[in-house]
């Protein structure tokens, strides 16, 4: 006797419509009945609100706040109007919703496909405690990813796409809601940003952006290198006293040391007093504000932040350097720097290149460091809410409190992102550490 087609049931096809029907019909209530639930949910909120919140994200208002004089009471009032700012938020999360229950329904059509095969090969059907050993058993990494994959939807998605969003709105500090409304202007304030008025800050900001990134980097990186090497050297006495010396500098809070910093370089600092005192300058020496003054002193102080890090890291690898090959090369007449050259160095920058990279990403968004020290400046008349100092990170910060131009500062979030996911890409896939993994 040919067996039935299940694909042709017509109860099998209500349940696209009528999510959970198949479930019921065949033993799971309970899951039927979850599954029918959160179906009237989301009709209910689309009917309710969610259609409306889509519209609202298509125009982001059409009623602006003010006062109108009212006819009847013979005194102006004031009109509440649209929130452009609540119309996006609320119009992220109706889109949001959707494309989670799209997903959502994926599923459960696989879950009524697997019913459905049981059912046609006349299997048992797990009842509800069946299924729910199951979450702590062999699908018990669903169990385990469920709250923290809410969590990122909900504290890192959405937040996330609500930024991307203003980037390509009218929302700055002419268009501050609820008084005003700001509109969609597609990649106006891209334009404006890579080559418009906005570029004349960008470019340059930029510039030293990559500049700081690739010093702090490299000069913490270098002189982590000579610190380890020196330390460890046999011939020096008390290593764990000098280790325990340079590490005080991570343990004190990175806060303190830079304000700390901040004071002792003041142009009427410890520093400079004591300069004038000794003679050897006669005005005082603006460390930190003179703009390449200041840039280099960020670069500097940020070594006596980064190199005893990179020592640490540094001293582990040499401890761990193969001694029959440096025992080897001696035999052979190899110098030290041979010997540096062609077996430490390299063993360094192995194991350290996803370091590196990490450090490098890290510095471009070193938002401590510059805005501590100098506070993005000195001022510069030539930039729009940057100083001289200002990396992106900070200029964001800026545009974002002192100016409320969001819509700028949200596409060089935006930029920022693809820089850094940019380098970290090509430099991570091209180094031996990743070409490599398997044979170190």
């Amino acid at each position: 006797m040919p067996k039935p087609n299940v694909e042709k049931n017509i109860m099998y096809k209500l349940s696209f419509a009528i999510m959970g029907l198949y479930h019921v019909i065949h033993g799971q209530v309970m899951k039927g009945l979850l599954f029918f639930l959160l179906e009237i949910l989301v009709i209910f909120f689309m009917g309710t609100a969610g259609v409306q919140n889509l519209l609202g994200l298509n125009h982001l208002g059409t009623e602006q706040q003010g006062w109108i004089f009212d006819k009847e009471l013979g005194i102006e009032r004031l009109v509440q109007g649209d929130n452009s700012m609540l119309l996006l938020i609320y119009g992220i999360v109706a889109l949001i919703t959707i494309i989670v229950f799209i997903c959502f329904f994926i599923s459960y059509i696989r879950s009524m496909k697997s019913l459905a095969q049981l059912v046609l090969k006349q299997q048992p059907i797990p009842n509800l405690k069946e299924d729910l050993r199951s979450l702590l058993d062999s699908r018990f990494h669903i169990t385990l990813l469920s709250i923290p994959g809410i969590g990122v939807l909900l504290f890192t998605i959405m937040p996330l796409v609500y930024m991307i969003s203003i980037a390509f709105t009218s929302f700055d500090h002419t268009n501050l809601p609820p008084k005003n409304l700001f509109t969609w202007v597609g990649f106006k304030n891209f334009e404006n940003i890579l080559t418009g008025r906005m570029s004349e800050t960008f470019l340059p900001v930029l510039t030293w952006t990559i500049v700081w990134a690739v010093l702090a980097t490299l000069t913490c990186f270098i002189f982590g290198i000579l610190l380890a090497m020196f330390i460890q050297k046999k011939t020096i006495r008390w290593k764990k006293l000098y280790r325990s010396v340079f590490v005080l500098t991570i343990a004190v809070p990175q806060f303190v040391s830079l304000l700390i910093m901040r004071n002792l370089f003041h142009t009427s600092g410890p520093v400079n007093e004591w300069l004038l005192n000794i003679g050897l300058i006669h005005s005082p020496i603006p460390f930190l504000i003179d703009p390449l003054l200041a840039k280099v002193f960020v670069i500097l102080i940020n070594m006596w932040i980064g190199i005893p890090v990179y020592m640490l890291i540094a001293t582990g690898v040499i401890m761990n350097l193969p001694e029959d090959q440096i025992e080897a090369a001696r035999i052979d007449g190899a110098s030290v720097f041979q010997i540096f050259k062609k077996i430490t160095m390299p063993t360094l920058i192995f194991v350290m290149m996803p370091n590196l990279i990490q450090q490098f990403i890290g510095n471009i968004n070193n938002f401590n460091v510059i805005y501590l020290l100098t506070d993005g400046g000195p001022a510069n008349s030539n930039y729009y809410g940057a100083g001289s100092t200002d990396l992106l990170v900070t200029w964001l910060y800026k545009l974002t409190v002192e100016k409320a131009d969001y819509n700028l500062a949200s596409v060089i979030g935006i930029l920022t992102f693809v820089l850094s996911a940019t380098f970290s890409m090509i430099m991570y896939t091209r180094s031996k550490a990743f070409k490599s993994e398997g044979e170190f």
